[in-house]
């Protein structure tokens, strides 16, 4: 995806963690099926050798591309179908208990970097409370369901040596700027920017035709995917982000900055930086 830097997640990461020394960092997420178990545990246990208790592994089920990029990626399309059985295979090198007899992940073994459960439908709430792992929902882009897999998951959470109680990590998209008007602006911009790029597939179209596109049925639905979504001056992202922690009935948001371009995007995470009271919000 050419306005996500998510193709080489542990290089990333790499890369943070060598300017930083202090904060965590994780992959929201890896898209397992794209990868074997092994491979992820030698990474990401690599991180965790490199910078330890600064690491996070979270993981997704959706191969997350189309059928060209996944034959290139050498997949048949059914990995995903053995997602709950590699996590588990993932957690047994990470954590020097192997399900294959003979098979180490080196670095990695014993690091035990801590998993969580990213989905946007009730599959990933019920795997994540039947392994007893933290719950990320991607209600940024996928709000349907997210009341109803959180409550799936809190009333069918398993208590395991990771987690002991539920955690639960919602997503939401953020848009703050100095002004109201500002803030309204760029959220045109990138509804604009997005279905140019989702719905136009490729034709060259003006603003006015975008927006007639975004008028329609399914512009409406596609409209639908950022329903939560956080506009406007610090004071008024912040009241929005208490309201809807509480809503999802979410330990932990997931905030992805929105604002069409880099400069903006940081501009947003400096104000949002310097709302009082919010410890418990990491910007993705």
């Amino acid at each position: 995806m050419g306005s996500i830097g998510s193709s080489a997640t542990s290089v990333l990461i790499a890369h943070v963690a060598a300017h930083t020394s202090t904060i965590r960092l994780g992959a929201g997420g890896v898209m397992l099926p794209n990868h074997s178990p092994l491979t992820i545990a030698e990474q990401f246990g690599t991180l965790a050798e490199l910078h330890p208790g600064r690491i996070d592994l979270g993981l997704g089920r959706a191969p997350g591309t189309d059928q060209v990029t996944m034959r290139a990626l050498r997949r048949n399309g059914q990995e995903a179908d053995h997602f709950p059985q590699d996590v588990q295979e993932l957690q047994g090198y990470l954590r020097d208990e192997t399900l294959v007899p003979g098979v180490n992940a080196t670095p990695g073994r014993g690091t035990d970097v801590p998993l969580y459960i990213l989905g946007s439908s009730l599959f990933g709430a019920s795997l994540a409370a039947a392994l007893g792992l933290p719950y990320g929902f991607a209600s940024h882009f996928a709000p349907e369901a997210l009341q109803r897999a959180v409550a799936l998951y809190r009333e069918r959470f398993a208590p395991s040596d990771q987690q002991r109680s539920p955690h639960v990590i919602a997503g939401v998209n953020v848009i703050v700027a100095d002004s109201d008007e500002e803030a309204q602006e760029q959220l045109v911009a990138v509804r604009r920017m997005r279905a140019a790029r989702m719905l136009a597939r490729g034709r060259d179209l003006s603003e006015a035709e975008i927006d007639a596109l975004l008028a329609s049925p399914q512009g409406q639905h596609f409209l639908g995917m950022m329903r939560y979504t956080a506009v406007g001056t610090p004071e008024v992202v912040a009241d929005y982000l208490a309201s809807f922690a509480e809503h999802a009935q979410a330990d932990e948001l997931m905030v992805v900055l929105a604002s069409p371009g880099a400069d903006t995007r940081l501009r947003s995470l400096d104000l949002l930086a310097d709302i009082a009271g919010l410890d418990a919000v990491a910007a993705g």
